[in-house]
């Protein structure tokens, strides 16, 4: 049955919330306060980096089902269902700030029509239903949980071929009619209390990031004691208790979400009374691993990096995507910045003038402009196409023969027998 679908918030989250929606033929209109973004997005222009996601706007504005609005107010209007998409800044303290969600729920509130649920669906602390409940003063609106689980660069196959879908009400009616939304996917439907389902989404993240944590630390001691790390996760990964998805070592974890997150679930842990040592130690290996990747690279340019030139490809927090908040990649480069090198990169998705690229590094327009007379690589994002640079071009057009693959990407023998000094992560 298709439903009437308003949804606060064109980022990430909201986008391909709202776009996917409207391809499983229920009416919705998005909205933002950006009035460019409005703009574009109606005329079917895609801001964000994402896989197959442009076909399915485009779909949706052609079908009439999908439209784009200036300000909630303007969404809500005759809408059965409300999503809240907004940003959940990290505060000082380490907790998520709700000013985005409150603000959203004031505009609404007002103009919301009678009987209405609303859903937050951006990730916010537990307890966030009562605070939306409280800033709407509507008792005959009920507030819904309905966390995401869109891992970027494959958001739409994700949100279209869910593993579950989780919502969280205190009205199960109310958790039905959301739930019902998605019915059509066939998935695994978990009915709960909000603070469970916001439990889970936080959860989720951490464990996730446990892993990612764990096989980092791992790989450093497969080069203490000469194990290959690659060997290792398939031999752990094949236990089907533990599984081997997310244990790709790397130079350390980031994004808009486990970075957050974590640090928001430590603080919600500490706010009930229960000191999480196990996710803090997680979020410290993850800087070391930054440390450990920057040292690399100075091992790698000849002990030092002071006056060095260092190529480095990749900027995004990972491939198939342009997403530069909280990336690894970056965390590096700080570090290379720091110590005195000269940054050379080279992205994808990251054209030569780009807002959160780090003040010094120099912006190229392909893998090997960024070798040019460069000390050492260091591969920090795994796209695809840095797989098939040929070695000797490199070789050719760099000064020095160190290379730091933090991404396990290359080909180590073609590497070396071009007379690179190779080093991996655990390898």
């Amino acid at each position: 049955m298709s439903s009437r679908i308003a949804v606060i918030g064109t980022g990430y989250v909201g986008l391909t919330t709202g776009v996917c929606l409207a391809h499983l033929g229920h009416t919705v209109t998005c909205a933002d306060i950006d009035a460019h973004k409005v703009e574009r997005l109606s005329r079917g222009e895609m801001p964000i980096v994402e896989a197959g996601l442009s076909d399915v706007l485009a779909e949706g504005l052609a079908s009439g089902r999908l439209r784009f609005v200036v300000g909630a107010a303007a969404a809500v209007a005759e809408c059965e269902i409300a999503f809240l998409c907004v940003p959940t800044p990290q505060g000082d303290d380490g907790s998520a700030d709700l000013s985005y969600i409150e603000a959203a729920a004031a505009e609404i509130a007002g103009v919301l029509p009678k009987g209405a649920i609303v859903v937050n669906k951006s990730t916010v602390p537990v307890g966030s239903t009562k605070v939306v409940e409280r800033v709407l003063q509507r008792p005959d609106a009920h507030v819904v949980s309905n966390p995401e689980f869109l891992r970027e660069g494959s958001a739409l196959n994700d949100f279209l071929h869910p593993d579950r879908v989780v919502v969280g009400a205190d009205d199960r009616a109310a958790a039905e009619r959301v739930a019902a939304l998605y019915a059509s996917l066939g998935a695994r439907t978990i009915v709960t209390d909000p603070a469970s389902a916001e439990t889970i989404k936080y959860a989720a993240n951490a464990f996730l990031a446990t892993k990612l944590s764990f096989v980092n630390a791992i790989a450093a001691i497969c080069e203490g004691v000469g194990a290959d790390i690659n060997d290792v996760v398939d031999g752990i990964g094949s236990d089907k208790r533990i599984g081997s998805a997310f244990l790709q070592p790397g130079p350390g974890w980031g994004g808009s979400c486990f970075p957050k997150d974590s640090r928001a679930l430590v603080k919600i842990a500490e706010d009930a009374g229960y000191e999480f040592d196990l996710l803090s130690g997680v979020i410290t290996v993850n800087a070391q691993q930054f440390d450990r990747v920057a040292r690399k690279v100075a091992d790698a340019a000849g002990g030092s990096l002071a006056g060095k030139t260092i190529a480095v490809w990749g900027l995004t927090f990972k491939a198939n995507t342009d997403d530069l908040r909280d990336s690894p990649s970056l965390e590096v480069v700080q570090r290379l910045l720091a110590s005195g090198a000269r940054v050379v990169a080279h992205d994808p998705t990251v054209p030569t003038h780009r807002f959160g690229v780090p003040e010094g590094v120099d912006l190229v327009g392909s893998a090997l402009d960024a070798c040019r007379n460069a000390d050492a690589l260091c591969v920090l994002t795994e796209w695809d196409a840095f797989r098939s640079v040929v070695a000797a071009d490199a070789a050719a057009a760099m000064r020095g023969r160190g290379v730091v693959d933090a991404r396990n990407l290359l080909d180590r023998g073609a590497w070396t027998a071009a007379g690179f000094a190779y080093q991996g992560i655990g390898r």
